[in-house]
This record gives structure tokens, sequence and C-alpha cells, in this order.
């Protein structure tokens, strides 16, 4: 009888070692947040991503009862920021603001990743659509897309477009571009969307892809020319310039967005809390209103919603890179 117990024994504490463990993570999830919670931010200080959680912030802060704190982590494409992330504890204090390079594309522009998208993020919400529009210099031979084309066709290899750096959503909206629209240009990358915008701007180079925060201004001046933007519907604060895909190039579409992910782990409780207040604050009207006002759309999403979108943007840039011959090291 003796030698039976001794041999369930160690069964028995497993089990109880199962249940306290559930336990814990229930009362985790419970008391969650306790502290500050950190917002790793894959971009430099004061761009989009920044004034997404700030404005969030707004409503986040008071119902979550902590502050969500910024911590900007630029570099190789978004990799560096989501590298932490990923090696973050998965409690809910460490969340990651992603965008199409570091969640989709960097998997095919760097031979090797720190970090496998699937398996080592839990996605929450997507944030917001960035759309980008097609400047030019106002000394740009051309006042609309086909004319656009059609000198730059006349001049292969000469004609300049910027982005927002290698390996960016303005760099793959670029290459996406000359591929659709058959054409040899002279690609210059920047370190961001406001240093492309003011190099066309002053005529240092002749076009740029670039964010509608940073053209915007510039445009409503008649200082930049405005082409077409690369959304797949007209832009509310620009109803007049049509899209690349209405201007000729059948299909086109790149957007740049923002989502949320947790280290893979996170406990389920805590996922449904932040996607819960996220969704909530992004479909507050008054939040909208600024998030508008700042160039973005909002934009709120199912866990499963941004996961599957993520997949499919992986493929979809995968091919574009592989036909481009993108690489980065």
């Amino acid at each position: 009888m003796r030698r039976r117990l001794l041999y369930w024994v160690p069964f028995a504490l497993l089990a109880l070692s199962g249940s306290m463990t559930s336990l814990s993570v229930f009362a985790q999830a419970a008391d969650y947040p306790s502290k500050p919670i950190k917002i790793v931010v894959t971009f430099p200080p004061g761009g989009s991503a920044d004034a997404i959680i700030r404005i969030l912030s707004t409503r986040l802060n008071d119902k979550l009862g902590q502050p969500l704190v910024t911590d900007n982590r630029p570099g190789a494409g978004g990799n560096i920021g989501l590298s932490l992330v990923a090696k973050a504890a998965p409690d809910g204090y460490v969340l990651g603001v992603g965008a199409a390079g570091g969640l989709t594309a960097n998997s095919s522009l760097y031979p090797q990743m720190p970090f496998d998208v699937a398996k080592d993020f839990q996605p929450i919400t997507m944030l917001a659509a960035i759309p980008f529009v097609l400047v030019g210099h106002p000394s740009v031979p051309a006042d609309n897309m086909q004319q656009l084309i059609a000198y730059a066709k006349s001049q292969p290899g000469k004609v300049s477009i910027g982005h927002g750096g290698n390996g960016t959503a303005m760099h793959l909206s670029t290459a996406l571009f000359t591929q659709m629209a058959d054409l040899k240009m002279i690609e210059v990358p920047y370190r961001g969307s406001g240093p492309a915008a003011m190099d066309t701007l002053s005529g240092q180079i002749q076009l740029s892809i670039t964010d509608l925060a940073a053209a915007l201004p510039h445009i409503k001046a008649g200082k930049l020319k405005a082409f077409a933007v690369t959304s797949p519907k007209r832009l509310n604060n620009l109803p007049e310039v049509p899209t690349l895909a209405e201007s000729g190039l059948a299909g086109y579409d790149s957007t740049g967005w923002f989502g949320l992910v947790a280290p893979a782990g996170t406990p389920a409780a805590i996922i449904q809390r932040l996607h819960t207040e996220f969704t909530a604050a992004l479909n507050d009207e008054a939040i909208k209103t600024q998030m508008r006002q700042s160039g973005m759309e909002p934009v709120a999403t199912s866990m499963e919603g941004l996961d599957a979108y993520i997949k499919s943007e992986t493929q979809k840039w995968a091919k574009v890179i592989r036909q481009a011959n993108i690489k980065l090291n």
C-alpha cells in the first residue's frame, strides 16, 4: 500500500503544480496591469507610430489605470525593436508596434531574422492604416499619372524617386509602382518620410512616395504636385487625387499600417483585456478625429484578423521583393 502511495505522489504533485500555475496566471491577469506598460516602437521619435500611442494614451491611461510608455527602438527595418519584444517576458508589460517591414517583408529582405513572426508574437489588433502619396517637384513636366509614366519612360534610368528607407513600406510601394508601370528609375532611400518629402520640395529629387502627413501641407500650398495615392480608395483629405489603380495600374494597392503585438505565450486573459481596451479606444470618435488629422486612418481588427493580414501581406511582398531582386544585410 505504501509503495502505491509513493508511486502516485509525483503525479499528484505534478497535477497540483499545474493547478497552481493556472491559478497564478489567472491571478496575474486579474491584477493586470499593476505597473506601466512599455510600448516598443520600431521607428525614431516623432513619427506616426509615436503619434498613435500618444493619441491612444489619452483614453487608455485612464482605462488601464497605468500609463503607456513609448520606447523607440528603430533600426534594421523594425527588426531591432521587434526582437526585444520577442525576447521579453510574456506578461503583458512589453508590447510592440510593428509595421509592414518588420512583421511581413523583412523575412524576404534579410537572409537571417532574429525572430519568427508566426511563432514569437501574439497579434492583438491593427492600429492604423497610413496612406502614401506619389508627389513631385513642380518642375516635373507632367500633370497626371499618364503623363508622368510617359515622361519617366522617355528618360529611362534618369528620373529620381525617393522613399522612406530601405525595407520600409514606402520602399516596397515604390518597387511595386516601378514594376507595374515597367519603369527604370533612380531610387533614393531616406531615413524617414519627412526627409524624402523635403528633398522633393527643394528639387533635390524629382519624385517621392511618402506618407500623407509629411506631404499634405506642401500639396495644399501648391509646392508639391500630387499625382496619385497608393491606397485602393481616394483619400478624404485629397479627394481630387486619383489612386494608382485608377491611373492605369489596375490592382495596385499598397498602404502602410501599424499593428500591436505581444510576446508569444502572454496569457490569453491579458491579451483579451488589451484587445478590448485598444479596439474600444480606436473606435472612439474623438480619437478617430485626432488620428485622421494626423494623416492616419484608425483600424481596429480582431486578433485573428491581424494574424491573417500579416500572413497574406507576407506572401504578397515576398513576390514583389523577389521580382525586384531587393536584398538587405
